[in-house]
């Protein structure tokens, strides 16, 4: 009797296509492969962040005249707009309470609370990027005036195109909310872009804390 043969025989059914994908019990494929994601955009800014303390290393303007202590950064006459970019990061800040907000109101059952803080939370990505494009405009220099602005730029950029992809996310689960596409059991269209909001947000507190502070 043939394998077939055997397992018709014993009730089984031939199964077509691709074994069932494995699962854990503690986390949730959806949250595993945004989580992934993740840890891969975080190697993305490991590498500009790099670049970014070679500069420094390299900058004759920047250059160690005493141990553990560094020149003028960026060279003079530059500077960085450290206030304006303290202001945004309060913005981004305060978006991570909105977004975490957002998600525990429909793991409640709460619709009104999940449109409110998604709403909120998109106000806000709109205006760190609008506060970032005002920054550029009034910063007094460009990419062409020394590999300091090319790294700023760089590291600046890269975290603002983060932000506006995160902002197309929120607004795909803002537009659902509004259409009654969530319930307490079925969330994972808030959560997920959540979890990716909540990585670009700390990872600003990394980018300004790098580039404007230290």
């Amino acid at each position: 009797m043939t394998a077939h043969a055997e397992a018709t025989a014993h009730g089984h059914g031939e199964h077509h296509g691709p074994p069932p994908a494995n699962k854990s019990s503690r986390l949730d494929p959806t949250t595993l492969g945004m989580l992934l994601f993740i840890a891969s955009e975080a190697m993305l800014f490991g590498s500009f962040f790099a670049a970014y303390f070679f500069v420094r290393v390299v900058n004759p303007d920047a250059t160690i005249i005493e141990p553990e202590r560094w020149q003028s950064w960026p060279p003079e006459p530059f500077e960085f707009p450290v206030f304006v970019a303290g202001v945004n990061t309060a913005i981004l800040v305060t978006s991570s309470f909105t977004i975490h907000w957002a998600v525990q109101a429909i793991r409640r059952g709460n619709r009104r609370g999940l449109q409110a803080g998604l709403v909120a939370t998109i106000a806000l990505g709109l205006a760190f990027l609008l506060t970032q494009a005002v920054e550029y405009a009034h910063v007094g220099f460009n990419t062409g005036d020394g590999a300091f602005a090319s790294v700023f730029f760089g590291l600046t950029g890269l975290h603002g195109a983060h932000v506006a992809v995160g902002l197309s996310l929120l607004i795909i689960a803002a537009v659902r909310a509004f259409r009654g596409h969530y319930s307490p059991e079925h969330y994972h269209g808030v959560e997920i872009p959540g979890i990716y909001w909540h990585f670009v947000d700390v990872m600003w507190i990394v980018v300004y804390a790098t580039v404007y502070l230290l």
